[in-house]
């Protein structure tokens, strides 16, 4: 068994996403000891940005007639469609940035799309497959609280994870994660810290489950 993490913050030290990863990671490893994590950094190691462009010319011409830049970028796709296809289930750690996803993550979507594999034309290799999203918003943008509705990741997370690349997901989020670091929202520090609480607990819960769920048919990574 294998689970394929992918971090999306852009720092290590002080990351509220990878911290709560980091406990569903180790949970899923109590309950698959012999299994293997496979890490694909986009947030500190981001995947180059004209990739994508590169990779879609690439997939509408003969191998023969692509460019260097566009066999690297066809390849690169390739490698991450791979990674996707040879693991088990599946870990996103993903951190709100300036209202909307990680543009690091945001490259990586459209460069796993770029590949033949997972065009909306076919079955997903990720299709059915377990997977856990870990979210971190620095406020609050729940029902009823005076952003809600700025969260303009999460919702756009699900569709690809769920329903373009149809894997089988579980969502973990953690909101207030400024409080204690923008004295605008001290007064939300009894709050933040019992969402904090929550948010460790149910991603130990996840994790376990993660390793529990049932393990779709793997499919035979092949390079383009």
């Amino acid at each position: 068994m294998s689970l394929l993490r992918i971090d999306a913050s852009i720092r290590h030290e002080g990351s509220a996403s990878r911290a709560l990863a980091d406990l569903a990671e180790s949970h899923w490893l109590d309950a698959a000891p012999d299994a293997r994590v496979v890490h694909r950094e986009v947030g500190t190691t981001p995947l180059p940005s004209d990739a994508w462009a590169h990779a879609l010319r690439a997939g509408a011409i003969p191998d023969d007639d692509r460019t260097p830049e566009q066999r690297d970028a066809a390849a690169l796709a390739a490698t991450l469609v791979d990674e996707l296809a040879e693991a088990d289930a599946y870990l996103f750690a993903v951190p709100l940035y300036n209202f909307g996803v990680s543009q690091h993550l945001k490259t990586y979507v459209d460069l796993v799309i770029a590949d033949a594999r997972m065009s909306p034309a076919v079955p997903p290799v990720t299709a059915g497959r377990p997977g856990l999203l870990v979210t971190v918003q620095g406020g609050n943008y729940a029902a009823g609280t005076p952003k809600e509705g700025w969260d303009h990741a999460t919702g756009w997370l699900r569709r690809i994870l769920e329903d373009v690349w149809q894997i089988d997901l579980e969502v973990v989020n953690r909101e207030f994660t400024l409080v204690g670091v923008n004295p605008a929202l001290d007064g939300f520090t009894d709050l933040a810290e019992q969402i904090r609480t929550t948010a460790e607990d149910r991603a130990r819960s996840a994790g376990r489950r993660l390793a529990e769920r049932p393990v779709a048919t793997a499919h035979e990574p092949h390079r383009v």
